[in-house]
């Protein structure tokens, strides 16, 4: 099936409900048109491109489409649960669930080097989901979430998911339902196809997940303690009404200690930094100015609330000098 690498000039933008259904309805046809009887295999992250894609596409050809979901112990939390109850759950998807956290978690002790963390957890993805398409009998085609910036930065290669490429082995055929689409227009169709807003207006979020964000060599004590204090910091900003005016925000804990004091005995742990920026192009970025009120019931929650932590910073650093990760 032919795929255009251009949008066209004429092509609508997807800024309506009514648009979002019109270019639905298109797509359900043209998936069933290109499909016909036979199996789909989709790497199913929870992020919005693969998860609208696994919508429209089980709107399209139901049990026919096969998710894959690979917990690598690096999500967020409830994240992989959500997968779960949305996919399985509600939409009634073929959906299969992998908890690799142990697998991933092992190979990542005492690695410390950023670069080296990434290529282990993209590498080590992509043997899970190729271990698992193996197992799978009669798959004629491959689904991925490519939108339209992934072919203008990659020349028409997508990353898998930002983790890494796919096995070349995999001689599937692609079915790509937003290849042509923009973020805000994949949210729209997200929308329309009844996906949750917490999942359709999801962040951007690294293929690395939290091991980019618990810095140095991962430890379990500590990535449970960047996990917790990630779902506070979310569960505020929303509370806040703040959710939909800042672009990116999360939470950092380095791989050292600082002296505190709990309880009335003297303590060694954690310092949880908060990372927020606004930016349009993610080139350049500046960090929002978050109410005092705000940022003391983030950090009174943590302390009280999250173990092995007994400080709160919030980065003032805008791009450039500093990126968005820390890593």
């Amino acid at each position: 099936m032919y795929l255009p690498n251009k949008r066209p000039e004429n092509m609508q933008r997807i800024n309506t409900p009514e648009l979002a259904e019109a270019f639905i309805n298109e797509q359900v046809a043209l998936v069933r048109e290109q499909v016909g009887d036979k199996k789909v295999l989709l790497a199913l992250s929870g992020g919005v491109d693969s998860s609208v894609v696994a919508a429209l596409l089980i709107k399209a050809i139901g049990k026919q489409l096969v998710c894959v979901h690979v917990n690598h112990g690096l999500m967020r939390k409830g994240e992989s649960e959500q997968v779960i109850e949305v996919f399985q759950n509600q939409l009634d998807a073929n959906l299969i669930y992998i908890d690799a956290t142990d697998r991933f978690l092992d190979l990542l002790k005492d690695v410390s080097e950023p670069e080296t963390k990434r290529k282990i957890i993209g590498n080590e993805f992509v043997k899970v989901f190729d271990e698992e398409a193996s197992k799978l009998k009669g798959i004629s085609f491959l689904a991925q979430g490519t939108i339209y910036p992934d072919i203008i930065e990659s020349d028409g290669v997508k990353a898998h998911h930002n983790v890494g490429g796919l096995p070349e082995d995999m001689q599937f055929e692609l079915v790509e339902p937003v290849r042509l689409l923009y973020k805000d227009e994949v949210r729209e169709v997200g929308r329309a196809l009844g996906l949750p807003r917490g999942m359709v207006d999801r962040q951007p979020f690294p293929g690395p997940g939290l091991g980019v964000r618990c810095l140095g060599a991962i430890t379990r004590d500590r990535l449970h303690a960047l996990r917790e204090a990630d779902a506070i910091l979310r569960e505020e900003f929303d509370k806040a009404g703040l959710t939909d005016k800042v672009w990116q925000f999360f939470t950092v804990v380095p791989d050292f200690r600082s002296t505190g004091v709990k309880n009335g005995k003297r303590a060694f742990d954690w310092p949880v930094i908060i990372r927020a920026v606004n930016t349009v192009d993610a080139m350049v970025c500046t960090v929002p100015e978050i109410d005092w009120a705000v940022l003391k019931k983030i950090t009174d929650r943590i302390l009280a609330e999250v173990s092995g932590v007994c400080r709160v910073l919030y980065d003032l650093s805008p791009k450039p000098n500093a990126t968005i990760e820390w890593e």
